[in-house]
C-alpha cells in the first residue's frame, strides 16, 4: 500500500493553490485509485488490518486543514475545514450547537446531519476547486451528501447551526438480567416519543477503567442513554418531563443502579456515550432494522455478550421526514438501527456474526453508512434510482476513475431483495 498522507495546510481560504494541494499530494500515481478518509470520522475505518488489505497499492489520503471554524451569527452557520470535529465547533461558540453527525443526539428533531450542509468546498479530479451549493453546481451538492463518495476531495463544509441552550442527557443503569424485558417497552415508547428525544438502548461491557462510575467499569450491564433538546431556558421543564415519561414504565419493572439523566450545557453531550475522543482499533457491525419482537430482543441482547457496545439506537421523528432540499442521503424511514462494537480481535468477530445471527430477521437490507466500517459487509444506503442518478454525476465529475477507489460498494444482505 502507498504511504498514507496526513496533508495540512496552514489556512484552507489563504492560497487557492494551497487547496489544489490538498485534493491531489497524494494522487502522483494516477492509475491508481485514491482513498480518502475524514480526519474527524471515528465510525469509518475502524479496522485499520482490514483498510491495509482493501487499500493494497493504493494511496489514503487523510486531511487535516488547520484552519479555523468560522462562525456567522446572523446566518446561524459554520464553516468547518476537513479533519474538523463536532468539539471544535462546540469550543468556538458554546451557545450554539453544530448538527453533526450522520445520526446525531439531535437527529429526531432536526433530521440527518447532511440536510444541513448549505455548501461544501471539494476538489475535482482536474484540480477545479468548486464551491457547491443550491445555486452553484446543485447536482454535486445533491450526490455529495450521502451519494457514497467517489466524487471529489471534500475540503470544507458550510452547515446550518441551531440555537441550543440546554440538553437534558445522561443514562440509566440496570442489572443486564432484566434487559429483555425493558427492551419491548422502551421500543412501544420510541415508536410514539417526542421528536426532541433521541436515545440507545444499550448493553454494555466496558473495561475496569478509573475514568468510569463503579456501576460502569469491567460490568456488564443495561444502559439507557440519550438527550432531548431544550433550545431556551424555558424548555428545560418540558424535556425532563419527556425522560421522567420515558423511564416511569422502565423504572415500575425493574429499579436501576444509577440514573444520571440532568439538564446539561450543550458541550456536555459528546461524553454522554462514552465514546473514546480518539479512534481506536476495534470492528463493529451495524444495519437498519424493522421493529423487534419480544423472542427477538431475548436472542439479540444475550448476543455478543464479550462485545464493548451492543445498541439498537432510535430513529424516527425527522430522521424519517424528507426534508426540503435534501441531499442523495436525506432520510431513514427505518425504526432502530443496531450497532454492535468491540475491540478488535477473533472473539468479537465471533460475537458480531452471533449478533447479526440474531438481527437478521428483522434486518431491512439497508444500513447507514457513516456505520459500515468494513468493506465486507452490507452497505446498500440507495434505491436503484438515487443510484443510478449519483452514478451519473459522479461519472460526470470523474469521467477517468481517479477517485474510484473511495466509491462505497453497494452490497445487499444476505436474502435481502434488490
Amino acid at each position: 500500500m502507498g504511504a498514507p498522507l496526513e496533508t495540512r495546510v496552514a489556512d484552507l481560504d489563504a492560497d487557492r493553490a494551497d487547496v489544489i494541494t490538498v485534493g491531489t499530494a497524494a494522487l502522483a500515481n494516477p492509475d491508481l485509485p485514491a482513498r480518502l478518509r475524514a480526519g474527524g470520522d471515528h465510525h469509518r475505518y475502524a479496522d485499520y488490518p482490514a483498510l491495509e488489505v482493501a487499500l493494497t497499492g493504493s494511496p489514503l489520503l487523510r486531511l487535516l486543514i488547520d484552519g479555523p471554524v468560522r462562525i456567522d451569527p446572523d446566518t446561524r452557520t459554520a464553516r468547518v475545514p476537513a479533519g474538523g470535529t463536532w468539539g471544535d465547533v462546540l469550543h468556538r461558540r458554546r451557545h450554539r450547537v453544530l448538527l453533526g453527525g450522520g445520526l446525531s443526539f439531535y437527529g429526531r428533531r432536526f433530521g440527518l446531519a447532511a440536510n444541513s450542509v448549505r455548501s461544501l468546498t471539494v476538489v475535482l479530479a482536474d484540480g477545479e476547486v468548486v464551491e457547491t451549493s443550491a445555486t452553484n453546481r446543485p447536482d454535486l451538492l445533491w450526490a455529495l451528501r450521502g451519494g457514497g463518495g467517489g466524487i471529489g476531495v471534500v475540503v470544507a463544509a458550510e452547515i446550518d447551526l441551531v440555537p441550543m441552550h440546554s440538553v437534558v442527557t445522561g443514562m440509566a443503569v440496570w442489572d443486564p438480567a432484566d434487559a429483555a424485558r425493558l427492551a419491548p417497552v422502551w421500543q412501544e415508547w420510541a415508536r410514539t416519543a417526542p421528536p426532541q428525544i433521541s436515545t440507545s438502548f444499550r448493553m454494555l461491557s466496558l473495561p475496569p477503567l478509573p475514568s468510569l462510575p463503579p456501576y460502569l467499569a469491567g460490568r456488564r450491564v443495561l444502559a439507557l442513554d440519550g438527550a432531548v433538546v431544550a433550545p431556551s431556558a424555558a424548555d428545560v421543564p418540558a424535556a425532563q418531563h419527556i425522560v421522567d415519561t420515558m423511564l416511569s414504565p422502565l423504572t415500575a419493572l425493574a429499579r436501576p443502579v444509577a440514573n444520571t439523566w440532568v439538564p446539561a450545557p450543550p458541550q456536555a453531550l459528546p461524553l454522554t456515550h462514552l465514546d473514546p475522543p480518539q479512534p481506536v482499533p476495534f470492528q463493529s457491525d451495524s444495519a437498519l432494522l424493522h421493529e423487534i419482537d419480544e423472542p427477538g430482543w431475548a436472542r439479540i441482547l444475550n448476543a455478543g455478550s464479550g462485545l464493548l457496545a451492543l445498541e439498537p439506537r432510535q430513529l424516527g421523528g425527522a430522521f424519517a421526514a424528507p426534508p426540503t432540499g435534501g441531499g442523495a442521503l436525506d432520510r431513514f424511514t427505518a425504526p432502530l438501527l443496531y450497532y454492535a462494537v468491540g475491540l478488535a480481535g477473533d472473539a468479537t468477530v465471533r460475537d458480531l456474526k452471533a449478533v447479526r445471527s440474531a438481527v437478521e430477521p428483522f434486518l431491512t437490507g439497508f444500513t447507514a453508512p457513516n456505520f459500515v466500517e468494513h468493506f465486507d459487509q452490507p452497505q446498500r444506503t440507495l434505491d436503484d434510482h438515487t443510484r443510478i442518478r449519483v452514478e451519473r454525476i459522479r461519472h460526470g465529475a470523474d469521467p477517468t476513475g481517479l477517485f474510484a477507489g473511495d466509491i462505497d460498494a453497494i452490497r445487499l444482505p444476505h436474502g435481502s431483495p434488490a
